[in-house]
């Protein structure tokens, strides 16, 4: 069902769950990193597809850094949802926590912003809706999105990143 453009939306978590199993697992017993980035990615496609109604590509991420070690035997909470949009970008914020089954403690490991873009029918960027803002959480949201975006930009117009 498509979907105006020019009428703001509000951005709904995608909440996922899933259990730490040892082929998931580095050496010592924790999720790989890698693992655990392929579950953001996941998630935060879901919440920017659903918000935009197109189909959306990851088009980079901030430097994600893991307070905590998830372990085998865990279960993985993962919960994204839009935090900021452009014109035809969106940045969703993805929060990672680590819980033991066991005991019901509960640990922040992660929490990323990955930047889509959406696409249209011509697989060319495309408009995407204005963000509605409705909570005190969801402005903060919306400011560190902004920030996340103004660093991706000026990482983007570094000459660290022309060829050698």
């Amino acid at each position: 069902m498509p979907h105006d453009p020019s009428t703001p939306r509000a951005s709904d978590w995608v909440i996922s769950v899933n259990t730490a199993f040892p082929n998931m697992a580095n050496p010592l017993g924790t999720l790989f990193g890698g693992h655990v980035l392929e579950l953001m990615d996941m998630g935060a496609a879901v919440a920017a597809q659903r918000f935009c109604r197109n189909p959306v590509v990851t088009a980079s991420t901030e430097p994600i850094d893991f307070r905590n070690p998830i372990h085998v035997g865990e279960i993985i909470e993962l919960k994204c949802r839009v935090a900021w949009t452009g014109r035809t970008s969106m940045i969703v914020r993805c929060e990672v926590h680590g819980e033991n089954p066991l005991t019901g403690e509960r640990r922040l490991c992660t929490i990323g912003h990955l930047n889509f873009v959406a696409l249209g029918a011509d697989g060319r960027p495309t408009p995407v809706p204005e963000l509605k803002l409705e909570t005190d959480s969801q402005r903060r949201h919306w400011e560190t999105g902004q920030r996340v975006r103004d660093d991706l930009e000026r990482r983007r117009n570094r000459k660290a990143y022309e060829p050698t």
